[in-house]
């Protein structure tokens, strides 16, 4: 899926909306320790500088090279490229070995993800007791969720959240720019944002001009190795 993003990349860590900061410092009053924190599909590091606030370390890791080239830059992440042929071996000792990692977190990227071959990863790597893992983003009540709840939502119940981002309307155009179904139309030659639908989104939103603030339903799911 690295070439997917590859092409959105750059514009992917503007149009995007930002963690809220009380949803880290949520999830870290979860977590006895604050050593190590790992952002798989981390993208841009949206959720990695959030994590970076409550963690000492935090291993920011994603398959696509390009994205991480724009990666915010924080002196307590690191952001590693992870392709697809790693060894499940190799991805636990870049992690830092079995029983090392206090927060994992996952964001929209999850969807992509082959889970019968990630849920055993995180399993080696997350800190028992005391280590959470966390999903952020789409309506994840039909995902497979093997983990014991912390009371932030559980299988088949995601806790629902609001994320606000006052954009402008060529801020909504990027962030629709930045969206996966966007770029496979474009490699497929249609324009899902053509002048015309443009100009009728432009009427709707009310001017070019006009800031407005956009809420995005979102929806999490936390919860820790079952013993």
């Amino acid at each position: 899926m690295a070439g997917l993003f590859d092409n959105q990349a750059a514009i992917y860590v503007d149009a995007r909306p930002r963690y809220p900061s009380e949803w880290f410092s949520m999830l870290a009053a979860l977590t006895p320790q604050h050593s190590v924190a790992w952002d798989a599909g981390t993208g841009n590091g949206q959720a990695a500088i959030g994590a970076a606030e409550h963690y000492k370390k935090v291993i920011a890791t994603d398959i696509s090279e390009e994205q991480l080239k724009h990666a915010i830059p924080h002196p307590q992440v690191h952001y590693l490229h992870t392709p697809s042929m790693m060894s499940d071996d190799e991805l636990v000792h870049l992690l830092g070995g079995e029983n090392s990692v206090d927060l994992i977190t996952v964001a929209s990227a999850v969807h992509w993800f082959d889970l019968e071959k990630f849920y055993p990863i995180v399993k080696r790597v997350l800190r028992k007791p005391g280590g959470i893992f966390v999903h952020a983003l789409e309506c994840y009540k039909t995902l497979p969720f093997p983990f014991e709840s912390v009371g932030v939502g559980c299988e088949g119940q995601p806790l629902e959240l609001d994320m606000e981002k006052k954009m402008s309307f060529e801020g909504l155009l990027k962030f629709f720019r930045s969206c996966s179904a966007f770029n496979t139309a474009k490699r497929q030659g249609v324009d899902l944002l053509s002048g015309e639908v443009v100009e009728e989104l432009e009427s709707a939103w009310g001017g070019a001009e006009l800031v407005r603030t956009a809420i995005y339903k979102t929806y999490m799911l936390a919860g820790k190795v079952k013993l």
